[in-house]
């Protein structure tokens, strides 16, 4: 069977889902990975009231459409953060509070466990779901990171001081997946710069921070890594049990006039100075055949779920080419060796 092709809803939490699911069903997908900002998922209600997640399927199938994850990514970027005002404007009010940065991220990992709890009574009552998951249940997210900061190493920084906020990251993320094993939900983290991993070798620090929780895993998007010179590919093989979940996300590199380098230069996306940016699937420099043969050896066999993100492009029109694009793609591993035709049976 092919894998469900998802949209992610988090860039069109400006529409309703009502209006975005009939939307995203003409556009050519198979469900919807759904943010759990707009109106699209509201973890408190989720987690409280059977009515609205039966309400929820219920507006899904009406158009269609599945879902096999949840993403909080924006609340999840509290849990470790230092906070500023910046994060006043992605969090819910009540996490916010009154900006205390130590209250908002206790408050931040509160909600997170809920999210555990809303996503298992979610994916509960999935329509024609018979006492297991088709998928693992999955909930998206980012940690934010206490060091993200010291990314560069001065005034001169120790690996003590960033042990420290691998540490950090343990006491504070240790108990939201443990609340999430609890439930029998996964925790997939979008490696992705200020994240407490953002490349190979700092994801594998954070694996070994939470000594390999079992709920403890990756959202794959190759965008994040391939910009900042990482082998994207080598992410899928060096990790293989911990992909929950795969974004396919484009991105172009090595543009722009010179004047901008890989931290972006304060510059906002589309600018054309720009060494990087991100495209519409297909538009960029990612080599997704590698991805899905990758993928295909993995054994990953969920949803491929497009993250669009073009400043330079319509959205309608690109997350639409995007979907056509990812069904090409994609196909089922081989069953049998292809040259097993040629062996004599030996009598």
């Amino acid at each position: 069977m092919p894998r469900p092709i998802t949209l992610f809803t988090g860039q069109w939490a400006d529409l309703p889902l009502a209006t975005l699911a009939p939307l995203a069903k003409k556009m050519g997908y198979d469900g919807l990975e759904l943010a759990c900002w707009g109106d699209h998922f509201d973890v408190e209600a989720a987690a409280s009231s059977k009515k609205y997640v039966h309400d929820k399927w219920a507006l899904l199938k009406d158009h269609g459409l599945a879902c096999h994850a949840i993403s909080n990514h924006l609340v999840g970027q509290a849990v470790c953060d230092l906070i500023d005002e910046r994060h006043r404007a992605i969090l819910p009010p009540a996490v916010w509070g009154d900006g205390d940065p130590e209250g908002v991220r206790k408050r931040a990992a509160r909600h997170m466990i809920t999210a555990a709890r809303a996503a298992r009574a979610f994916f509960d009552v999935r329509p024609g779901r018979k006492g297991g998951d088709e998928f693992p249940a999955v909930v998206n997210g980012f940690t934010g990171s206490s060091i993200w900061h010291s990314l560069y190493a001065f005034p001169p920084t120790s690996q003590a001081y960033w042990e420290k906020g691998f540490q950090d990251f343990t006491r504070r993320f240790g108990p939201i997946l443990e609340a999430f094993d609890k439930v029998d939900v996964n925790f997939a983290l979008e490696v992705h710069p200020t994240e407490i991993a953002f490349d190979l070798a700092s994801a594998q620090r954070a694996l070994d921070a939470v000594k390999g929780h079992r709920r403890f895993g990756f959202n794959y998007d190759p965008s994040h890594l391939a910009y900042q010179g990482i082998d994207y590919v080598r992410f899928i093989r060096a990790f293989a049990p911990r992909i929950f979940h795969v974004h396919m996300k484009d991105v172009w590199w090595g543009r722009g006039d010179g004047s901008v380098g890989v931290f972006g230069g304060h510059t906002s996306f589309g600018d054309a100075r720009r060494f990087w940016d991100f495209r519409s699937p297909g538009r960029g420099d990612i080599k997704f055949e590698d991805i899905i043969v990758a993928l295909n050896d993995a054994g990953y066999r969920g949803p491929l779920s497009v993250e669009w993100e073009d400043v330079r492009m319509d959205r309608v029109h690109g997350a639409t080419e995007a979907a056509a694009f990812v069904r090409k793609l994609d196909f089922p591993p081989s069953a049998v060796a292809f040259d097993a035709a040629f062996e004599k049976k030996t009598r």
